[in-house]
């Protein structure tokens, strides 16, 4: 059975204050939690086995989502006394993830992408793994962030070079990657896995479709006319 990572340990300091007191993963938009349309998603692609990372107020996210079962998976939380970043994050839940490649989405984000569509990506990862350690999904560069992050060569590649597009908050990874940093340890994704691109072992992918990644008021409140819509 497949495992995914959900982020949800950032302070969600621009949503304040909305986030005095609630999480910036359980405000709602469309009638549900941002991270539950997340785990729902998820479920439907085939991930049973879903891991969910958690500091502020995290015990919150714990009394929402419970142990998954009435959304037809399996839920534990990796808890962080203070959010470690997103590397730091999928080191600490590692233990959780088990040995074989997982996929890490952020709890905060909301996209029609099909999760079920990474389920070759990690069986190539799982087969290749010295080839492949990763993939990246893409999207384009919102108007917040026009520079964007990362290119994506004609072979399928993950590179540095332009034009570049934005990091969707969406990827596979294999666990070898982070079998080296220590629990603990506060430790951002960008730039450390940029070693894994220049060596060319990551791959990646541009996903077209709808795509909102949800920092401020202004942002939930469009969102959610959009969906209510």
């Amino acid at each position: 059975m497949h495992s995914a990572l959900i982020l949800a340990a950032g302070r969600g300091e621009r949503m304040r204050p909305l986030t005095d007191r609630v999480p910036k993963p359980l405000l709602r938009a469309g009638g549900r939690m941002l991270i539950e349309w997340q785990v729902e998603r998820l479920a439907v692609a085939g991930f049973g086995q879903l891991v969910v990372n958690h500091a502020h107020l995290g015990a919150q996210i714990e009394e929402a989502l419970g142990d998954g079962r009435r959304y037809g998976v399996k839920i534990r939380y990796s808890h962080e006394q203070q959010a470690l970043e997103t590397a730091g994050g999928v080191a600490q839940a590692l233990p959780l993830l088990g040995a074989e490649p997982f996929v890490v989405v952020s709890g905060d984000i909301h996209t029609s992408y099909d999760y079920a569509s990474l389920l070759p990506r990690i069986d190539f990862i799982l087969r290749y793994p010295q080839r492949r350690a990763a993939h990246f999904v893409l999207v384009d560069n919102p108007p917040w962030h026009p520079e964007g992050d990362m290119g994506l060569a004609s072979d399928g590649l993950i590179v540095r070079e332009a034009p570049r597009l934005t990091y969707g908050n969406i990827a596979v990874f294999h666990p070898m990657l982070f079998a080296d940093i220590a629990p603990g340890t506060w430790l951002k994704l960008f730039p450390w896995a940029y070693r894994f691109v220049d060596a060319r072992r990551v791959g990646g992918e541009h996903f077209r479709g709808d795509w909102d990644n949800v920092g401020t008021p202004a942002q939930l409140a469009a969102l959610d006319r959009r969906l209510t819509r």
